[in-house]
């Protein structure tokens, strides 16, 4: 019974590997706040080539999205990420969504689509990057949608974390909340160091290619 029992545990442990390495796979490189932001080139859904080292000089966002997330559709429902797009793309910021979505997944939606979505709800993102293959995503071991990430004009990442600290679907609760990454742009922007650089994303889980 006990040789039965152990080799059951066995079994299950051994049934668990993929899963877990599919749990864990965004984190193996992933991107360190106060460290060099990584590299990546990657094609836009109009299918312009979008390189991080071409924008040195600017401040970049990097905004994991997928339109049928409910809390992404908290954000652009109540207009809270399109506002922030427009703040700082009128202040010189560079704002990429990025979609990481595999193809495989029955979630994932055509580049043409996903684009015409986000025009459907007035986004105003600088670029919508495509990055079917997962490399940029894992590369910043993007975990949820939304996802943000700040980039300060020398390629220091500065900011990492969710958009704000009311970790929920429900809309009401874009009133009150504390935006994360509204403050740290406005600090970087100013020549301040980001006060509060990280803090826990929240959102689903980006559909990686197994």
């Amino acid at each position: 019974m006990t040789t039965r029992r152990h080799l059951h545990r066995l079994t299950l442990a051994a049934a668990a590997l993929p899963l877990l390495a599919l749990t864990l796979a965004p984190t193996a490189q992933a991107a360190t706040v106060g460290e060099a932001a990584p590299a990546f080139e990657v094609k836009s859904a109009s299918g312009k080539t979008v390189r991080l080292a071409d924008l040195k000089g600017k401040h970049v966002v990097l905004e994991w999205t997928h339109p049928g997330c409910p809390f992404v559709v908290k954000h652009y429902s109540t207009q809270n990420m399109q506002g922030l797009q427009k703040e700082f793309t009128a202040k010189d910021v560079v704002w990429l969504s990025i979609s990481s979505t595999a193809p495989s997944n029955t979630d994932y939606v055509a580049p043409t689509a996903l684009a015409a979505k986000y025009q459907t709800w007035g986004a105003s993102a600088t670029d919508l990057l495509i990055d079917d293959n997962g490399v940029v995503g894992k590369a910043y071991a993007a975990k949820t949608t939304p996802h943000l990430f700040v980039i300060d004009p020398k390629g220091t990442l500065v900011y990492a974390g969710g958009i704000d600290d009311k970790r929920s679907a429900d809309a009401a609760d874009v009133k009150g909340a504390k935006n994360h990454v509204r403050a740290a742009l406005d600090e970087s922007l100013a020549g301040k160091a980001v006060s509060v650089p990280s803090a826990p994303p929240y959102g689903c889980a980006v559909k990686y290619a197994s």
